[in-house]
């Protein structure tokens, strides 16, 4: 399944240690939205891996009791500026990002429902990052790669990582580097 991504500049920073607060700040009002439903909220992806470069969007991943309740409590995350995206392209999440008042994307939130393999995959991905230091360089160098090849083009830049990703998957899942 094809999925159309917004048009913005692919960008990469490096890492800002003010992206921790602002995942901070931005999931209490989170667990305020959804309530009970809400068990965890993690933060994920690039901005959450220290040293690296990333594209400055703060990635959350929130675990809920129950996926389907999250369609229903969507208004509340929508009055915090989200828009709700559905499910984006992966079955059972619910996918929500918010933009600022100059229309740069700044947050991302994927809901996935307790005991999701997501859940596992996406955290199992930045710890081992944050704790491989080395293949940790390698995806802030590919990424810099990537951004200045495909400034205009997000999928490309999507699909350019992907093979790394996958292969930082299979790593995370051993525990360990392979030989």
């Amino acid at each position: 399944m094809s999925i159309k991504l917004d048009f913005f500049k692919v960008e990469v920073v490096p890492h800002d240690p003010s992206w921790r607060d602002a995942f901070e700040t931005e999931s209490k009002q989170i667990a305020l939205a959804l309530a009970e439903n809400a068990i965890a909220i993690h933060h994920i992806g690039s901005t959450a891996i220290p040293q690296i470069y990333a594209k400055p969007i703060i990635d959350m991943l929130v675990e809920v009791k129950d996926i389907m309740k999250v369609d229903a409590q969507s208004s509340g995350v929508e009055a915090l500026g989200y828009e709700a995206m559905g499910e984006f392209g992966i079955p059972g999440r619910r996918f929500f990002r918010k933009s600022n008042e100059l229309g740069i994307r700044t947050h991302h939130i994927h809901t996935f429902e307790l005991n999701s393999a997501q859940i596992y995959r996406h955290l199992a991905f930045r710890d081992y990052l944050i704790s491989h230091p080395e293949d940790a360089q390698q995806y802030s160098e590919l990424k810099i790669k990537l951004a200045n090849t495909y400034q205009d083009n997000i999928q490309g830049y999507m699909d350019g990582k992907d093979e790394f990703i996958q292969e930082m998957d299979r790593k995370a899942a051993n525990g360990r580097s392979p030989d």
